[in-house]
């Protein structure tokens, strides 16, 4: 599914037009990149928790590592250390998906 395909399926169970969909979807996109950018996490009970991970941190950081270039399979490239976002399923959702 794409965002316009969400946004038509978020219009359709809500009874919202497209324009407000798009509004609300690109508010929590908003949101919610900006509650892990400052290192908060977002839990929606039921749903599953952004920024979580097994040691209870915001984000993960991945430290700096070595790697081979996929195009030049000899050749050894540094990739940069970087933060990354988890998701953790809640228990309803991950219920549902059975």
């Amino acid at each position: 599914m794409n965002k316009a395909q969400l946004i038509d399926a978020i219009a359709k169970k809500a009874n919202l037009t497209k324009a407000d969909a798009k509004k609300a979807l690109d508010a929590f996109v908003e949101t919610t990149t900006d509650t892990l950018k400052s290192g908060d996490k977002i839990a929606l009970v039921g749903f599953g928790t952004f920024g979580v991970t097994k040691r209870a941190a915001s984000v993960t950081k991945r430290a700096a590592r070595k790697g081979r270039n996929p195009q030049k399979p000899n050749e050894v490239i540094n990739i940069p250390a970087k933060n990354v976002v988890r998701f953790a399923v809640g228990s309803e959702l991950k219920d549902a998906v059975k």
